[in-house]
């Protein structure tokens, strides 16, 4: 069981990082500096090369312990990602400029590049569901006038993740919006004290984002992914049928039709 696990994370991983462009790019412009590293190698004297490997060495460890700082720090894993990342990109400048400053500043141009070019609109689409605050929540929660069922995401709009689930989320409140299921969705980037009071926990690797709660007369009654999430830092990417099968969906709208 620990070895399908362990091999569910790494397939996690991958995917992550081949479906997001911005991840992918860092890596290859990452990966580059070991073939330049090499070609650069036999025009290097022996003592400035011994030089440059000491100070690779320290990159390198000081990576892993700003890695390490970071994990004991109560985080958001996108926050440590980039986080992380603004670390390396500071390393590998750093390290280009001992061999050349004019591939220093060809990596910095390549950031900038990677970062205007995998910028998303923030927009995204919806569906029927309703964009609501904490209090407004409560509020459609109480009232004895809402439909009885409402199915809530709670997420970040700056977590990749949450964005890939975001038009499934959209796609399901089209399909099954109906007078007794409602679907609401509550920013925890604008509103992170509904976090505490949904018990949502934003930690490092929690693997919570985004957090879908099914309440049935504002009683919590299904919820995914659980508390004891197996997946920490790379989780399984989310999909309408994994929705829709977890709160029965289906079966909530034959009995809904069946009632009219």
């Amino acid at each position: 069981m620990e070895g399908k696990t362990k091999h569910s994370l790494t397939f996690s991983w991958l995917n992550a990082l081949t479906t997001e462009p911005f991840y992918l790019l860092h890596f290859l412009l990452f990966f580059s500096y070991l073939a330049f590293r090499q070609s650069a190698s036999p025009s290097l004297s022996p003592d400035f090369s011994s030089r440059l490997l000491r100070r690779e060495v320290q990159a390198v460890l000081a990576f892993f312990v700003f890695v390490a700082v970071k994990l004991v720090r109560d985080e958001t894993w996108e926050a440590f990602t980039d986080n992380i990342l603004l670390f390396a990109k500071v390393l590998l400048v750093g390290l280009a400029s001992l061999l050349d400053y004019h591939v220093a500043f060809c990596y910095l141009a390549g950031f900038l590049v990677i970062t205007i070019l995998t910028q998303q609109p923030n927009h995204q689409e919806s569906g029927h569901s309703h964009h609501l605050t904490p209090l407004q929540l409560e509020s459609v929660l109480a009232e004895a006038n809402t439909s009885r069922f409402w199915l809530v995401t709670f997420s970040c709009p700056w977590s990749s993740r949450c964005r890939h689930a975001s038009q499934s989320f959209a796609d399901l409140s089209t399909i099954y919006s109906n007078q007794s299921l409602s679907f609401g969705v509550v920013d925890l980037g604008l509103f992170p004290t509904a976090a505490d009071i949904f018990s949502i926990p934003l930690g490092v690797g929690t693997g919570q984002l985004p957090t879908y709660i099914l309440f049935d007369n504002a009683v919590e009654i299904a919820r995914f992914p659980d508390l004891e999430n197996e997946y920490r830092f790379f989780s399984p990417v989310i999909t309408k049928r994994q929705l829709c099968k977890h709160f029965d969906l289906d079966r909530r709208l034959v009995e809904y039709a069946s009632s009219k």
